[in-house]
């Protein structure tokens, strides 16, 4: 299964730094989120650029997992010469990240 499946991500930027925040669709889906979409997992597949420490945070309240990836956005929206410099477009590379449960006796999908 992907992001997609589980979840909506919206993104926002602070500066150089893309914050990714997943919603899922239901508690279900959460519990999958929150278990195996890990930081390490997120920056993996970020991995073009240099992140500087990234952080995670759960927000179990609204089913959400919140990504802050500081150095992602080269520079920012004023100091960086790419197209989407808000980060916008990453929303969507997230979404088709493949999650692969870690449950006990859980195979890759």
């Amino acid at each position: 299964m992907i992001v997609d499946d589980l979840a909506d991500v919206r993104t926002g930027d602070k500066g150089d730094t893309l914050i990714l925040s997943v919603f899922a669709r239901d508690a279900a889906s959460f519990d999958i989120l929150a278990r195996d979409l890990t930081l390490d997992v997120v920056v993996a597949h970020y991995g073009n650029r240099t992140i500087r420490a990234p952080r995670r945070t759960v927000l179990a309240t609204v089913l959400a997992v919140v990504f802050e990836l500081p150095g992602q956005l080269g520079g920012g929206v004023t100091g960086s010469a790419e197209l989407d410099g808000h980060g916008k477009a990453l929303s969507y590379h997230l979404l088709g990240l493949e999650i692969r449960s870690r449950r006990q006796g859980a195979g890759s999908t």
